[in-house]
């Protein structure tokens, strides 16, 4: 799950960018409403947490004119604004969850996977495939019952996929859902996560779409369900 934070306490930040990545989120850390802008227009996000209180632009004013942009990607507002107008002002805005500070991560993640859910039209937090079965919460994944164990990096691609089946996502956009934006990642890099999860999942798992790049296909039986994890 590729998250855009949008926080301009630099410690809060980090600690956010920590816990979230623990729990299997990849997350893009901007400090401003340009830098988040800029960040949107570059890349594909599945959710953004958006502080209100932002050094260059209001919160509340950024993610109005992000909507009226037609920008559709669930938001939740993290904020220190606890009076209930200050809700009501961000969820009328477009937000779609507020949270208030100080908050506890487990919750805020919590939250965040509830989003991404209710955006899929998903009535409970496991994604079904097939005899394929995910529950991003955990970071885990079964094949007919038995669990298959996957690296972090196999984690977030296959979470990709899935998210969005029968839609073609380019290496690029695999490679933000996978590492992110600041990470220096190998050519081949993505090649070898898609490698392993053929091998764990089945071979058509992973669609290669010639020119275009991947979708998802079909589950099967594993062929070497431990495999070698990697980070």
């Amino acid at each position: 799950m590729h998250v855009l934070l949008t926080e301009d306490n630099a410690l809060i930040a980090s600690g956010i960018v920590a816990g979230l990545e623990a729990q299997g989120f990849t997350v893009a850390h901007a400090a401003t409403a340009a830098q988040a802008d800029a960040l949107l227009r570059a890349a594909r996000f599945d959710l953004m947490i958006l502080d209100l209180g932002l050094p260059d632009e209001d919160g509340l004013h950024f993610l109005h004119r992000l909507r009226r942009r037609g920008l559709e990607l669930p938001v939740l507002i993290l904020t220190a604004r606890d009076a209930v107008a200050e809700r009501v002002s961000g969820l009328q805005a477009g937000a779609d969850d507020y949270l208030v500070k100080p908050f506890d991560l487990r919750e805020l993640a919590a939250r965040l996977h509830a989003l991404l859910r209710r955006a899929a039209g998903r009535a409970t937090h496991l994604i079904e495939h097939g005899p394929l079965t995910y529950d991003p919460a955990a970071c885990a994944a079964f094949m007919a019952g038995e669990p298959i164990d996957l690296s972090r990096r196999e984690q977030a691609l296959l979470q990709a996929l899935l998210q969005h089946p029968g839609r073609v996502l380019s290496a690029e956009q695999l490679k933000d859902a996978v590492y992110g934006l600041g990470d220096d990642v190998e050519s081949n890099a993505l090649n070898v996560h898609i490698h392993h999860l053929r091998r764990k999942l089945g071979n058509g798992i992973v669609e290669t779409v010639r020119g275009l790049g991947y979708r998802l296909g079909v589950a099967a039986a594993a062929t070497d369900p431990m495999g070698d994890a990697d980070s």
